[in-house]
């Protein structure tokens, strides 16, 4: 009997592969691990304390016999999780991944501070998009219609909430991902931020026809 991949909602026994996920697509979505010294800083960052504050806004692909091979998770209010990171996350991670005294040298160092500084997520210009996600599946589950299904499900998510946009914070380097949220009806939002990065925003409404 063939087990095909469904789209569910988390579990904490995902955690684990949540991680491993994150680590695996982490550097423009490529494998992070060579190039950090500890790339279990990545999760700590971008996928576990999203589980931890909001479980109820993440969804896993599952490959049909119980195993996390992608992931949608998010929050519906990014200055409420960002004082949450601050007071609830952060003391559980701190000592573990100390911030940098001076400026950071290492990539590591760059992600501890980052780790640190949750109020970095907290732009004037991206207020009128509360909600933002991180969206990230394993190479074999790409380009096969999973992450445009993970998007629908997220963002109905988020309007049966109340919540009306979204945004996201990705490297500019990341041609593909960009190329993938343009379809999805995300466009760009102008800010402060350094070209690095790029911002992107869409409407929670009418996710049926991402």
């Amino acid at each position: 009997m063939t087990s095909h991949p469904v789209i569910r909602p988390y579990r904490p026994a995902d955690g684990p592969a949540l991680d491993d996920i994150c680590v695996r697509t982490a550097h423009n979505g490529l494998d992070s691990r060579p190039h950090y010294h500890d790339p279990s800083i990545l999760p700590a960052i971008f996928a576990a304390p999203y589980v931890h504050l909001e479980p109820h806004l993440a969804f896993v692909l599952d490959d049909g016999r119980g195993q996390a091979v992608g992931y949608i998770l998010g929050t519906a209010d990014t200055p409420r999780f960002a004082a949450d990171f601050r007071t609830d996350w952060l003391p559980r991670v701190a000592d573990r991944y100390p911030e940098p005294a001076g400026e950071p040298g290492t990539p590591d160092e760059v992600m501890a501070r980052l780790l640190h500084r949750p109020e970095r997520m907290v732009v004037p210009e991206l207020a009128p998009y509360p909600a933002h996600l991180h969206i990230d599946l394993l190479p074999p589950w790409q380009g096969r219609g999973h992450g445009r299904e993970l998007m629908r499900v997220f963002l109905n998510a988020l309007h049966e909430g109340g919540v009306p946009a979204v945004h996201l914070v990705m490297s500019t380097a990341n041609k593909p991902a960009r190329a993938f949220y343009d379809r999805l009806g995300f466009h760009e939002i102008e800010t402060s931020l350094d070209a690095t990065v790029t911002c992107l925003g869409r409407t929670t409404a009418d996710a049926g026809r991402s």
